[in-house]
């Protein structure tokens, strides 16, 4: 660590700068002086200081991929403000809502939100101040608040995470050794600040001195890996859903990356033939897979490329800093083979949820995080994810709970009840597969339960079924559903 005793995370990050660090926006051409990163970061604290605001002070961001977003959020953090970035489209459509929900004094997006009757400052697009001084960080304990980021959880009630700025600079610190970063490094950023692994990247390349390419085009992903081989890039970074676009839609296989050193992948399970995929198409690039949660501010465990085809599927070993357990319903802890449900302490475990105290005793115990993931760990301390706990799927990196998706469908007219199940999927990693009972007479039309469900739920099929499985109690028998996916049941639609 630097000789600063301030805990303040952005802070640090400035002092680790490199004389060339910059950010760069390449679907507009616009970058940042190398050398002038110390004081944009500074002044962008300053600015939101001086238009009233004070330490502590909740400041929510509408963020893009753009260098306007990431100066913001880590100069609220350099200023000792709590950032609490969000998908700028999210924003403009829920501000009031979301300012509610984690008691905001200001907002801040690089666009004019559709309303802004709500009675808190309001900030727009880019808040560099003039001059050259860079005034020092707020002064910071390790728990101090950082942010608050919004987990990829299902579509009810926004749950945010307090993220604190010891937090960050433990997973922060760890993700550099565990990915073995230079301090030269240049990393192609696709996924946004608000989500945390596009933080994550942000954090790690500049606390080693390095730079970060934004590129919001990957809808052509082909100007992506463009900007990647133009902009000399070391490392890049996906979702299960952003490799498979690369392989299946992209001329990847086609081009030259001289200068990357690393393919990063999380947020999900990419299917081990798509890891070997990449492995044989740049055999001199490293692959890692990681897993992470949001509640454990980013980064819990790493496979080194190395071990890939020793330990084959494994999201690796805990991060050096994590101490990890699994343990049975009861609460005992498995041995090595055992399956069950992941546990994580450790200094990047963060503080909980934002206004939930019963939610955050429910997941955050006597040190511990309760995951929701089950895992299987060898006698090396390598992890394989089995399954979720907490019966939800994810698609396209975000869990949503198959309860909710089951009350969903259920409360549309002339459904009786319905039962949910995850499907593998070659984009989204997994699909829904709903298995519905109508109610006595009632005609269902497949495109009426679509118009009910979330755009961005993928949904494989829909098929109609007399009843649902149940346990002797009158519960639903998801292992069972499971089963009936396979059983051939004709689909609607």
């Amino acid at each position: 660590m630097p000789p600063s005793k301030n805990w303040n995370f952005a802070g640090r990050l400035v002092e680790r700068l490199g004389a060339r660090s910059q950010l760069l926006d390449a679907a507009i051409g616009r970058t940042t002086n190398p050398g002038d990163l110390q004081r944009l970061i500074a002044s962008y604290g300053a600015t939101l200081l001086s238009a009233g605001l004070k330490r502590g002070d909740r400041v929510l961001m509408g963020c893009t991929l753009s260098i306007q977003s990431a100066l913001t959020y880590l100069g609220a953090m350099y200023a000792g403000l709590v950032a609490v970035p969000v998908d700028e489209r999210a924003l403009s459509t829920s501000a009031a809502s979301m300012i509610r929900t984690v008691g905001a004094e200001a907002v801040w997006s690089e666009t004019t939100l559709a309303s802004e009757r709500t009675g808190v400052l309001h900030l727009h697009s880019d808040l560099a101040a003039k001059g050259t001084a860079i005034p020092p960080p707020a002064a910071c304990e390790a728990s101090d608040l950082a942010a608050l980021m919004l987990t990829s959880g299902s579509t009810g009630v926004p749950r945010f995470v307090m993220v604190s700025h010891g937090n960050l600079i433990a997973n922060t610190e760890a993700i550099v050794h565990s990915q073995r970063l230079g301090t030269d490094e240049r990393a192609m950023v696709v996924l946004p600040v608000n989500y945390c692994f596009g933080a994550s990247l942000l954090h790690s390349h500049l606390y080693q001195g390095g730079s970060v390419v934004f590129d919001r085009r990957f809808m052509f992903p082909n100007k992506v890996l463009q900007s990647m081989a133009d902009f000399a890039c070391t490392t890049f970074a996906g979702v299960p859903t952003v490799y498979n676009v690369l392989l299946r839609r992209s001329n990847l296989r086609q081009m030259a990356f001289p200068t990357l050193r690393r393919f990063l992948q999380a947020g999900g399970a990419l299917g081990r033939e798509k890891v070997d995929e990449m492995r044989e198409a740049f055999p001199g690039i490293e692959f890692y897979v990681m897993y992470g949660q949001t509640e454990a501010t980013a980064r819990i465990s790493c496979l080194e490329p190395e071990r890939w085809e020793a330990k084959h599927g494994s999201v690796g070993r805990a991060l050096e800093n994590l101490t990890v357990s699994s343990v049975d319903d009861e609460g005992h802890e498995l041995s090595a083979g055992q399956v069950g449900e992941l546990l994580v302490k450790g200094p990047s475990v963060c503080l909980g949820y934002w206004n939930d105290p019963e939610e955050t005793r429910r997941v955050f115990r006597n040190g511990w995080l309760h995951t929701g993931d089950l895992v299987r760990r060898d006698e090396e301390g390598y992890l394989w994810i089995e399954g979720r706990k907490g019966a939800f799927l994810k698609i396209r990196g975000t869990r949503v709970s198959l309860a909710e998706i089951e009350g969903t469908v259920a409360a549309i007219p002339g459904i009786y009840e319905c039962g949910a199940c995850a499907v593998a999927h070659p984009e989204a990693g997994e699909a829904l597969v709903l298995m519905v009972v109508p109610d006595k007479k009632a005609r269902i039309e497949a495109e009426q339960i679509r118009r009910s469900l979330p755009a961005h739920w993928t949904l494989d099929s829909i098929r109609l079924v007399s009843e649902l499985p149940k346990t002797p109690t009158g519960k639903l028998a998801r292992s069972e559903l499971t089963k009936w996916t396979k059983k051939g049941y004709a689909a609607i639609g």
